[in-house]
Formats: C-alpha cells, sequence, structure tokens
C-alpha cells in the first residue's frame, strides 16, 4: 500500500524537535495549536526552515472564524510573504464567507499570492453547508490537499463524510483526516475514510511548573506540547495499517 504520510502541527522549537525525531513525514507550523492555530512568527518560520522535512506555516492571522476583511487579508499576503522568504515549503489557509462556504475570491487572491509554494486548506472547510461542493471548489483552485474531521468534532466522528469527499476527490486532490487522531485508533480511521495521510497534534498537555504562569494570564490552562512518544507511537501505528 506505501507509506501513509503523516503530518504534525506543532507551535514551539521543542514541538518541531520532537515531530522530526518521532518520524513526522511533515510538519504544518503554527502558534498557539489550544486555539486551534495561528500564524507562526518569523523566526520560527526561520528555524522550521532548517528542518529536512517539509513545512507549511498555517496563515490564520487571529482566533475565530475565517471571515476575512480586506485589511486581514493584507495581513495574511505579507505572511505568506515571509513563508517565502525564509524557505518554508507551503501554507496552510482558508477564508469562508459568513454562511460557511469558502470564500472563493479570497482564497483565489491568497492562492495566488503564494505562487511558487505548495497550499493546503484548513478546516474551514468543516464549516461548509456542502462538503461535495466545497472540494469541487478546493479543486479548481489548486490547492494541494484538504485538512478535515468531516465537519465533526473528530476525524473518527466525521468518517463517513470523510471517506465521501475522499471518494468524490477521485485522487484530484489529498483528503487528510485530522482531529483527535491517535495511535490506537487511527487503523480504524484509516480503514474508514480510505486516507493516505493524516494530520495530528501527537500533544500532551503542558502544565507550568510555576502556577503563576496561567494564574496571571501569561499561558493557557489548555496549553498542549508535541510529545515525541507519542509521534513515534503513531508513526508505528501508520507503518503496520501500510504493512497489511
Amino acid at each position: 500500500m506505501g507509506r501513509i504520510t503523516l503530518e504534525v502541527c506543532v507551535d514551539d522549537v521543542a514541538g518541531l524537535v520532537s515531530a522530526a525525531a518521532g518520524g513526522a513525514d511533515r510538519i504544518e507550523l503554527c502558534a498557539g495549536l489550544e486555539m486551534g492555530g495561528l500564524t507562526p512568527s518569523r523566526g520560527l518560520m526561520a528555524r522550521a526552515a532548517a528542518l529536512d522535512i517539509p513545512v507549511l506555516a498555517i496563515i490564520r492571522p487571529r482566533a475565530g472564524d475565517f471571515v476575512y476583511d480586506a485589511a486581514t487579508l493584507d495581513v495574511m499576503r505579507t505572511d505568506i510573504d515571509t513563508a517565502r522568504e525564509v524557505g518554508l515549503a507551503g501554507v496552510v489557509l482558508g477564508a469562508s464567507r459568513p454562511d460557511g462556504r469558502l470564500d472563493e475570491d479570497a482564497l483565489a487572491t491568497l492562492i495566488a499570492h503564494a505562487a511558487g509554494l505548495e497550499v493546503a486548506l484548513h478546516r474551514a472547510f468543516d464549516l461548509v453547508p456542502n462538503p461535495l461542493e466545497a472540494l469541487e471548489t478546493a479543486v479548481s483552485l489548486g490547492f494541494a490537499r484538504i485538512l478535515t474531521s468531516g465537519g465533526s468534532a473528530t476525524a473518527l466522528a466525521g468518517a463517513e463524510t470523510i471517506a465521501a469527499v475522499t471518494r468524490a476527490s477521485a485522487g484530484r486532490i489529498s483528503i487528510m483526516p485530522g482531529s483527535g487522531v491517535r495511535p490506537d485508533t487511527v487503523s480504524e480511521l484509516l480503514a474508514k475514510t480510505g486516507a493516505r495521510e493524516v494530520h495530528a497534534s501527537c500533544s500532551a498537555p503542558h502544565v507550568p511548573t510555576d502556577p503563576r504562569v496561567a494564574a496571571l494570564g501569561f499561558g493557557s490552562p489548555l496549553a498542549r506540547r508535541t510529545d515525541r512518544a507519542t509521534v513515534e507511537a503513531l508513526r508505528h501505528a501508520l507503518n503496520g495499517f501500510s504493512a497489511l
């Protein structure tokens, strides 16, 4: 069946090291994992570019929805420039209309600005009212892959939708399940969806040694950090599934 691609999302330097050493094939780089991932700093992008595996930076300038005005799109284009300048392989982005449909005009503008970079569509896809219609939009725009949980809290819960989108994609674009992907359930997820790549944080809760960090608002009580052992366990599970 061939190797199944493991993409790990990380938000700090330690996570980069853990993901690469644990067997990740690709990294999605972000800040603020506990908020679903925000645009990483230029310094972190530059550090990530030195790895020998592909790294894509998420271009998401704020938490919340994916409805962006012109000024915010300008910020996103500047962040895309930064990803290119430091040598990253690509960017991950998304934009929605108020009704949840993909904002085709905004996405076309961002993708054109990212010329020469690989471009993936993030979980803005999970807000669309019609996944199969959104699939065709993503294909026509030229995205390399779609990250999706099938519109559910976890990819396993959304496996039926992911499988339907995967079948409809017919090899024109990669469909990558993500959210709640774990070593003990990933084989079931792959069997149900037919996916050939998966996305996971492979993270564990991080509690600061000094309780004042959270109490004073310097860190989130929901903070998580990439765990090398979990990356290794997920890589092992994927290798086992590939060997079946």
